[in-house]
């Protein structure tokens, strides 16, 4: 995962989330943060005046939105821009691109529960077709002190292909943040009715032990890590029994079902979404972690 990352801002409660878990997030890795606006290009837009002196204040008005977040957040290193695009995603996917940024962060707030999310249309898109792995910031994000740093990183592991390249992204992450990883296991959850319970629970554990094995033999040794299982009558309800650390990050893989080096949201991790109180990184399973 290359170091810059670019967070989408808007002068929302959610830009605010996605402002603070990227501040957050830049502090602990010790990355540069660009903080981009992202404004509806005239081109061929009808409903936008043709008027130069519109398009100057529209810009000025961003800068000043740009300048506020900022200064909310201890803003200094982070760097504030205003782009034009035929869409917001757009724009963010362009600017990741422009500052070779391995990482786009969005607030998913949205008037969803606080510490939830509720995605918009914004990451709804960048989910199903980003080139890099996108943070979720859910609401209540911006109430994380910027220098709180990541107490832990939870990667939701899986034995699916891509497994391996969200390992690496998540040892990476917690190697650069100097935070323990801790590996999450659903396997045996929502299996069918006739499934004895007893079973599901072992077979679920022996699953667990084998991934942390099979990682622990690859992870340098000054990375801790250890793993868990979550149990419940779905994902939801296991999601929602695991314990999760104020200001902790979560990792998921893209679906098998990706286009090479994009992401796509799969069911399962769209419900791990639903009832995640953390943020939570999307990373592409053609994604080189470093």
């Amino acid at each position: 995962m290359s170091s810059a990352i670019v967070v989408g801002y808007t002068a929302t409660e959610a830009g605010a989330d996605a402002l603070a878990l990227a501040a957050r997030l830049g502090n602990a890795l010790d990355a540069p943060v660009h903080a981009v606006i992202v404004l509806p290009a005239a081109e061929n837009n009808v409903s936008i005046p043709a008027d130069a002196g519109y398009d100057r204040l529209v810009a000025d008005t961003a800068r000043g939105w740009l300048r506020d977040g900022l200064a909310r957040v201890g803003g200094s290193g982070i760097r504030g821009h205003v782009r034009p695009a035929h869409g917001v995603a757009a724009g963010l996917v362009a600017a990741a691109e422009e500052f070779d940024a391995g990482l786009i962060v969005v607030g998913t707030g949205g008037g969803g529960p606080r510490g939830r999310h509720r995605l918009g249309t914004t990451a709804e898109e960048l989910v199903h077709a980003a080139p890099v792995p996108v943070a979720l910031a859910p609401e209540g994000a911006r109430d994380i002190a910027v220098d709180a740093g990541l107490p832990r990183i939870t990667a939701a592991i899986g034995t699916r292909p891509g497994a391996d390249v969200l390992l690496e992204s998540s040892a990476s992450l917690s190697a650069r943040a100097h935070a323990p990883l801790r590996l999450l296991s659903l396997a045996g959850v929502d299996l069918p009715a006739r499934v004895d319970a007893g079973l599901t629970r072992l077979t679920g554990q022996a699953h667990a032990e084998e991934v942390l094995e099979t990682v622990r033999a690859a992870l340098p040794p000054e990375i801790e890590a250890h793993a868990v299982v979550g149990a419940g009558s779905d994902i939801e309800d296991a999601v929602g029994r695991i314990e999760w650390m104020p200001g902790e990050i979560a990792l998921v893989g893209s679906s098998r079902l990706a286009q090479p080096r994009r992401l796509f949201l799969g069911s399962t991790a769209g419900r791990i979404l639903r009832a995640l109180p953390v943020p939570m990184i999307v990373v592409p399973r053609t994604s080189e972690a470093s």
